[in-house]
């Protein structure tokens, strides 16, 4: 099973690329906003061992 750590690093890196991907600014803005809010969440639930994420 994927780690909360692991999903949050994922998730955050979706977001990053559908950001990329929007056709409007508001819609680029909302991803950006939930890739910081995955990228936090991925951080707060990173166990000793775990690489740490590398926010791009």
């Amino acid at each position: 099973m994927e780690s909360d750590h692991r999903y949050y690093v994922r998730r955050a890196a979706e977001e990053r690329r559908a950001a990329m991907r929007a056709v409007t600014p508001a819609a680029r803005d909302r991803h950006q906003e939930l890739a910081a809010l995955f990228a936090t969440k991925a951080e707060q639930r990173r166990q000793p061992g775990e690489r740490q994420f590398a926010a791009g």
